[in-house]
């Protein structure tokens, strides 16, 4: 399967020209006999205290399967974009493949706004022997038993890339996923697992609507998360379903055993700060709104990156996640972020509501 993630494209300065990203992963689907398959569904059952019967569940099975995989390393990647073939290079240990390329602006005459997202198609380069022999791998692993998908799941053998062009003047919200957007319960391990794999995702309540206003409002959108790149094609499905504005994707890596008690959920605190200080480089003259939760540690990255990035960050909200941090402990946390930023507005808010009038207080 060839897995394209969202990304954007920056205005080079001076220049009608636009530098584009796009990244994404190869990767063969485990086969229903396979050991590791079998071995990785009985960690799961085991942390998650389910039966070997729940793997007929749609939702556990496609969320399952989404980590299911075998990673396809040094395999050459070719991008389709409006008849121009771009080489992608090889994917690396992981499977992951990036590169940036350059298009003019008379290559953008079909975009229906400042925002607009053109597509371009992701494909093997079969040239040799080997890389033939893995596309017929892929074909057979695509055309044989597969585990069945629910709507919004996209694992695709040939995959549709997705990039945003974006002005180098405005305003950018760079927002966190879980808890922010999607109900996940971060803190509490064991139901983080559960909303992971075996339940619909759910928007937090309000958030759509906000966001709607605000994408309306010609605002760019980059979301910045812990979630593993797993689930991105699960995550796509859902923001569409549920109607939130799509945007960049920036998430990080996950291991099997980091669920076991071999190994952690990894804190992600240093690749967050990375992502999001290297989208506001690429866009020094844009403002930036910073939304993110107190789950975790999204008020201390977030006033490290508007202390490092002071012209750029215009507002940070902090949704009031209950029962992870006392509300006395959240107030102090809040306080010296306030302390560290002077004059810099921080809103903590519990409803979406509290925010309606925020973006236009952080865009005046």
């Amino acid at each position: 399967m060839i897995a394209c993630y969202p990304t954007y494209a920056r205005q080079l300065p001076g220049t009608d020209r636009w530098r584009v990203k796009a990244t994404g992963m190869i990767a063969r689907p485990l086969p229903e006999w396979s050991r590791r398959r079998s071995a990785a569904l009985a960690i799961l059952r085991r942390v998650l205290e389910i039966a070997p019967e729940h793997d007929s569940d749609p939702v556990f099975r496609a969320r399952s399967g989404a980590f299911l995989f075998q990673r396809v390393v040094g395999c050459r990647v070719v991008l389709d974009v409006g008849g121009r073939e771009v080489d992608a290079g090889v994917t690396d240990r992981l499977g992951h493949f990036e590169t940036s390329f350059d298009l003019d602006s008379s290559d953008l005459e079909g975009l229906s706004s400042s925002l607009g997202w053109i597509g371009y198609q992701a494909r093997l380069d079969a040239v040799d022997g080997q890389e033939q022999h893995l596309v017929e791998l892929l074909q057979q692993a695509s055309g044989g038993p597969a585990s069945p998908e629910p709507a919004g799941c996209r694992n695709p053998l040939s995959s549709t890339g997705q990039v945003q062009f974006i002005p180098p003047a405005g305003l950018s919200v760079i927002s966190d996923i879980d808890d922010t957007v999607k109900l996940s319960d971060v803190g509490d391990r064991r139901e983080l697992l559960a909303n992971t794999f075996l339940r619909p995702f759910q928007p937090v309540p309000g958030m759509v609507d906000l966001y709607r206003q605000w994408h309306a409002e010609e605002t760019a959108f980059h979301y910045v998360s812990a979630s593993p790149w797993q689930l991105a094609g699960c995550l796509a499905g859902f923001f569409e379903e549920s109607g939130l504005p799509t945007g960049s994707m920036h998430m990080s890596l996950f291991r099997f055993k980091d669920i076991t008690p071999l190994g952690r959920i990894p804190s992600k605190k240093r690749s967050k700060r990375r992502a999001i200080e290297q989208i506001l480089r690429d866009f020094p003259g844009r403002r930036f709104v910073l939304v993110g939760d107190s789950g975790e540690k999204d008020p201390e990255i977030y006033a490290a990156v508007a202390r490092r990035f002071p012209q750029q960050v215009a507002a940070i909200a902090i949704r009031e996640v209950a029962g992870r941090h006392q509300k006395k402990s959240l107030e102090e946390r809040l306080s010296r972020l306030r302390q560290k930023l002077p004059g810099r507005l921080v809103q903590p808010f519990q409803r979406a509501e509290e925010l309606d009038s925020f973006l236009a207080s952080a865009a005046s």
